[in-house]
Parts: structure tokens; C-alpha cells; sequence
């Protein structure tokens, strides 16, 4: 079982979508490697400016749940949220299909990646504080669209059982069968600890609301240490808030380079203060709130790593035992 190449756009796909954008004379495309592999992208530059093409499957992006999130974006801009701006079509429709694929154009964000600076990480908290603000009085309007989270997750432990029981011979666990199960049975052990965490802390009385549900680095675009763009709102959905300061939390803290067999096991402790100062500096988070961030790091780490290892028995290109042995290190940190 091999990771999956990521998507790409072909030649004559690409002429016959742009024609339906009145963009002028094209200067350029370029790709532009960043998010998920399953949706590819493209950098263009064009008479009228700067923009990124961004292909979904029609069964990923359904008319309704695109009209909504539209919809979110556009009242996130009108509040001064820095949401890229979205593209019509020549006939002014806001997407295009064609046949099983839908297509996105948006002005293109300039800026600069994530530099891990404390300064970076502490606008990260309050603009997904603003986030959930701004996109509060919309979740009445929230009706047939994905719900759940990351949060005791059946998928999560199911996905863990099947890692030992049909993915043992896969290539990146091979001669560790042994040290797999034992590090499967000490993550689902974690992972329902948190939960159960989590769930004592109150997390049922919180209220339901519209989440990003992927609050991470790559997401964001920032320039002179602040962040200037929010990009992919697909995996919008409605739950507590809490999740994405979790996993907002894990993400801006991890100390990750290289292989994940050289991760440490802890965090950058000064990221993740300026996070959660960040964030509760334009939301305030209740005393159990803020002690649920640490649980609901654990398990969103634990669902990371299991989704794509159960699909292909890598995540990327790294190794999935060892990706697993990262995730015990670091989730015993946090339980320490």
C-alpha cells in the first residue's frame, strides 16, 4: 500500500476552466503546493491580478454546502475579517462544475508562510477568537451540514483497532508488530482518558457553533508578524469552539522538523501561552474551558495521525510506525 500521489491539474483542463473567467491575458501558472493533496491548486497571474485556482470533487463540495460557506466568507469580510475574495464567473456564478469537479478562484493573498514567532502565534489566538465571533450568529442558519469533531470520535478508536488488526503488514510496520500493538493500546488508552477529561470538564453544556475545524500554520498567511489571510474553509462545521482552540493550541506549539522520529516529545511552551492569551484576549475562556485545551491537544494529535495511517499507512511520506512513536512521546508529555 503506497501514499497516493498528490492531485493535479492537466493542461487542457486548466484552458477550459480559465476560459470561464474573464482574468484577461494570462501571464502565468504556477502550482502551488500547499493543503490537501486531494485538492490541487494553482498560483495565477493574469492582466487583472493575482489568483488561486483551487479544484474540489463535487461530492466533497455539494451546491448547498458551497452556497453556505460562501456565504461565510462573504459576512467575515463585510466584519474585516482578512478571508480572501471569492471570484465569479463570467455568467457571475461564484463556482464552476464540470462533470465531477468543482472549481474556486480567490484574489490571491500576498504575505509569508508561518515563522513560529510568539508575535505570529499570539495574532493566530485572537483571529480565531474573531472567527468565532463573527460566524456565531450563523450557526441558527446551519441545517444538513457536517457535524462532530475530533472530540470522542468513534472513528478515531475504530480507526486505531484497524491499524493493528488489517495494517500490521504494511511495509512501515514491518518487524515492529510486536511494539504496534503495544503503542496502538497505550494511545487509545490516552485518547479516551482525554475524552473522559474533556467530557468532566462540562463540554456537553457548551454551546454548538460554526468552527474552521482546520486552524493550523498553513492556513494562515501573515506579513510584519500579523496575520493578513485565512485560507480553506471546507472543513467548516458545527460544534464547540473548543476544538478549535485544541487543536489551534497543538498546532502552533508542536516543535516539528524533519522526520518525526527526531520530534521531541515537548511542545514550545511560549507559542502555546501566546495562543491561548491571544485567544482569550478577544474571547473569554472559563476556568474549565482553558483546562480542557491540554485533553483536547491529545486527541486531536491522536485523531491526526490515525486518519491518513488508516487510509494509507503513511502520513505523507513518513513512515507510519514512526509517526506513531512521535504521537507517544508527545502525548505522554502532555499527560505528564
Amino acid at each position: 500500500m503506497q501514499a497516493k500521489e498528490p492531485s493535479r491539474f492537466e493542461g487542457g483542463e486548466l484552458a477550459v476552466v480559465l476560459s470561464h473567467y474573464d482574468l484577461g491575458v494570462i501571464e502565468s501558472v504556477t502550482d502551488f503546493p500547499r493543503g490537501s493533496r486531494r485538492s490541487p491548486k494553482v498560483g495565477i497571474v493574469c492582466e487583472r491580478g493575482k489568483y488561486l485556482l483551487k479544484r474540489r470533487t463535487a461530492v466533497k463540495a455539494p451546491p448547498d454546502r458551497l452556497r453556505f460557506t460562501h456565504l461565510v466568507q462573504r459576512r467575515l469580510i463585510e466584519s474585516g475579517f482578512p478571508a480572501p475574495r471569492l471570484s465569479s464567473t463570467r455568467h457571475g456564478e461564484p463556482y464552476l462544475q464540470i462533470r465531477d469537479h468543482v472549481y474556486e478562484l480567490f484574489e490571491f493573498v500576498p504575505g509569508e508562510p508561518y515563522r513560529h514567532s510568539v508575535e505570529e502565534t499570539r495574532d493566530a489566538g485572537v483571529m480565531l477568537a474573531r472567527f468565532h465571533q463573527w460566524t456565531e450568529p450563523l450557526a441558527e442558519a446551519w441545517d444538513g451540514f457536517p457535524r462532530g469533531d475530533y472530540h470522542d470520535a468513534p472513528g478515531v478508536r475504530t480507526g486505531l483497532c484497524s491499524i493493528g488488526s488489517s495494517l500490521s503488514a504494511h511495509d512501515s510496520f514491518s518487524g515492529d508488530e510486536a511494539e504496534l500493538q503495544s503503542l496502538l493500546q497505550f494511545l487509545l488508552g490516552a485518547y479516551d482518558r482525554a475524552a473522559d477529561a474533556v467530557k468532566g470538564a462540562g463540554y456537553a453544556s457548551w454551546p454548538e457553533q460554526i468552527t474552521h475545524a482546520d486552524w493550523h500554520p498553513g492556513n494562515l498567511v501573515f506579513r510584519k508578524q500579523a496575520v493578513v489571510g485565512v485560507v480553506d474553509f471546507d472543513a467548516m462545521r458545527l460544534t464547540r469552539r473548543l476544538t478549535d482552540v485544541g487543536n489551534g493550541a497543538l498546532q502552533f506549539s508542536m516543535i516539528a522538523s524533519g522526520d518525526p522520529a527526531s520530534w521531541p516529545a515537548e511542545y514550545d511552551a511560549g507559542r502555546l501561552t501566546a495562543f491561548l492569551e491571544g485567544y482569550r484576549s478577544a474571547w473569554e475562556l472559563t476556568e474549565p474551558q482553558v483546562q480542557s485545551v491540554f485533553p483536547l491537544m491529545i486527541e486531536a494529535l491522536i485523531a491526526e495521525c490515525v486518519a491518513p495511517i488508516t487510509e494509507t499507512g503513511t502520513v505523507g511520506r513518513w513512515s507510519g510506525f514512526r509517526v506513531l512513536q512521535m504521537a507517544r512521546r508527545k502525548v505522554a508529555f502532555l499527560e505528564g
